[in-house]
């Protein structure tokens, strides 16, 4: 009786094969800390899946600007049918790549802090930057961008590459709207406490965890990880006299999809409660779309910038070449 008992298992798991191949893949291109075990990944991907009898395949490709030079490399040929992990600061350089396609659906229910009226982009969480300290190592830290750079000499920071990263891209424009035409002197206060240059957020937060830096390039929202993942109130975002740059991350389908209805499906679901309920303890920002329930006990405790910046998505991209421009030439010397 063995050997039927085996070809019988030998047919079950061959049909269980075969319905496996026969389910449509949706592959997501987004930033390495999305999908880590730790973030959004995971749970997205066991929840879509429940609702949509596909295979959703997230594929990690650096941050976001790192993930839109992926893009233009491979171009109509890519294999992503979604783009998740780009924000307001790039999508202007996205569209002008022709290489996406318009939302199906716009949805009305969003709850970002700008009047959202993009026809392209999805935004599905958002924050602001700051620098994340440890409280026990630092009792009083600096409240500005002038008070970072009359800190001590060895006072460092770790901060993330413009041309790769988005908080990286976000700090350069934070520095531009705040101070202007003076923000080249800004870097040049500022490049001496720099101990180094990181080309994504993972690597940065690492080399601050491990205690290499006194502060991080992170943001306001960071500090509940801290708090509610690991019960330690140590962490804390330094509250900025010039006001805190805010950062909108969004979704986009590619033009080129061989699944746009699941595509279409997909973002549908990123602004369903069962996403964005996932975001605030995985993702550490806030949700596009508020619950009823609130945010997790520990956002409370976080700061709130006393001024919002951000540059309109069509200044961004001819603003951030003279930030570009300003960053490199003091960093260079």
């Amino acid at each position: 009786m063995i050997r039927p008992i085996l070809f019988a298992a030998g047919l079950c798991l061959g049909a269980s094969a075969v319905a496996a191949q026969d389910k449509p893949v949706l592959t997501v291109y987004t930033y390495d800390s999305f999908v880590s075990d730790w973030g959004p990944g995971p749970k997205v991907e066991a929840a879509f899946e429940a609702e949509c009898n596909c295979d959703l395949k997230l594929v990690g490709a650096g941050d976001g600007a790192a993930l839109l030079s992926r893009l233009q490399l491979e171009g109509a040929r890519t294999e992503a049918d979604i783009l998740l992990g780009l924000d307001t600061n790039l999508t202007a350089r996205a569209k002008a790549t022709g290489l996406f396609a318009p939302l199906t659906n716009r949805p009305t229910h969003l709850d970002v802090p700008v009047d959202w009226t993009d026809d392209t982009f999805l935004p599905y969480d958002w924050g602001y930057f700051a620098f994340v300290y440890d409280k026990n190592k630092l009792s009083a830290p600096p409240n500005s961008f002038r008070d970072l750079i009359n800190m001590p000499e060895d006072f460092k920071i770790v901060i993330q590459d413009p041309r790769s990263s988005s908080p990286g891209l976000g700090l350069l424009l934070w520095v531009k709207t705040a101070y202007g035409d003076k923000a080249d002197t800004i870097w040049e206060g500022l490049e001496p406490h720099i101990l180094t240059v990181t080309k994504g957020w993972s690597e940065a937060y690492g080399m601050f965890l491990e205690g290499e830096a006194d502060m991080v390039l992170s943001y306001t929202t960071s500090p509940a990880y801290h708090l509610i993942a690991e019960e330690d109130d140590s962490k804390a975002a330094a509250s900025f006299e010039e006001g805190h740059y805010l950062q909108i991350e969004v979704a986009g389908k590619l033009a080129a999809s061989d699944q746009p209805e699941l595509a279409d499906q997909f973002l549908a679901f990123m602004t369903s409660a069962t996403f964005q309920s996932i975001i605030p303890t995985t993702n550490w920002m806030y949700p596009s779309v508020f619950s009823q329930d609130g945010l997790p006990a520990g956002f409370e405790t976080l700061i709130t910038p006393n001024e919002s910046l951000i540059i309109p998505e069509g200044k961004a991209e001819a603003i951030k070449d003279e930030a570009l421009a300003e960053w490199l030439a003091v960093l260079s010397r």
